[in-house]
């Protein structure tokens, strides 16, 4: 919940001029506020940044006031949707079966969701990290085409303390969840307090695909530092 319209268009301008010579294989995709929507729609037109939203609810139209439906967000220009972040999870009563259905709610409206998935602080200490998430994926992915699907890990602990997972946690808890899915080339990115200091050491992991950056995007040159991450192998 950042920026206003405003907001959005100047840090637009700053942040375009950032990656202008940003590899061909990299992606970048923006996933802002509603209110923000349709003006970065406008102003990505014909661009390499891709527009994504925060959320879509599962029922095409109805009463479910606050929500939105993914006709509503492609007609827009929307291609991609955050789907079960750990914030809508923790505060908004998300479920497992609710997470399910606004993934297939996407895919029906030609949306490709981003679903997040992880572990608390307490279930991390307890070992209970492969399984909590194993459970996750078996109940969310419940009739999800894994063509048209991002998955992002993102350790709760994590998300915007400052504590960040250790690479090469990250890197096998994400080998781990490639070997659960029926089509491993499912992108899967790691997300939780992503910053220009650790991309790099974070990109360089080979089963990493990409990050979901919170804080560090809300700057021009962060998240222009972020995207613009140095490709290297990990020293031996």
């Amino acid at each position: 919940m950042h920026k206003t319209q405003g907001d959005a268009l100047a840090f637009l301008q700053g942040f375009m001029s950032q990656i202008a010579e940003i590899p061909d294989d990299r992606e970048v995709i923006l996933c802002v506020p509603f209110t923000t929507l349709g003006a970065l729609s406008k102003n990505l037109h014909g661009s390499r940044v891709m527009l994504g939203a925060q959320n879509v609810h599962w029922e095409d139209d109805g009463a479910y006031t606050g929500e939105i439906s993914g006709d509503m967000l492609a007609e827009i220009g929307v291609r991609y949707v955050i789907v079960g972040h750990s914030e809508r999870r923790q505060y908004f009563g998300e479920t497992d079966e609710t997470v399910n259905e606004r993934l297939l709610a996407a895919q029906r409206h030609g949306l490709s969701p981003i679903l997040c998935v992880g572990e608390t602080k307490e279930q991390r200490d307890c070992g209970d990290t492969e399984t909590i998430i194993s459970k996750q994926l078996a109940r969310d992915l419940v009739g999800v085409d894994q063509n048209n699907l991002v998955i992002a890990y993102e350790p709760i602990w994590a998300i915007g303390t400052g504590d960040v997972c250790q690479s090469s946690d990250a890197n096998h808890v994400i080998g781990t969840m490639r070997q659960q899915l029926d089509q491993p080339n499912v992108p899967i990115q790691y997300g939780g307090s992503v910053k220009p200091g650790n991309i790099d050491e974070i990109m360089a992991q080979p089963e990493i695909d990409g990050v979901l950056v919170g804080g560090g995007s809300l700057e021009p040159e962060s998240f222009g530092r972020i995207v613009n991450f140095t490709r290297s192998k990990l020293a031996v």
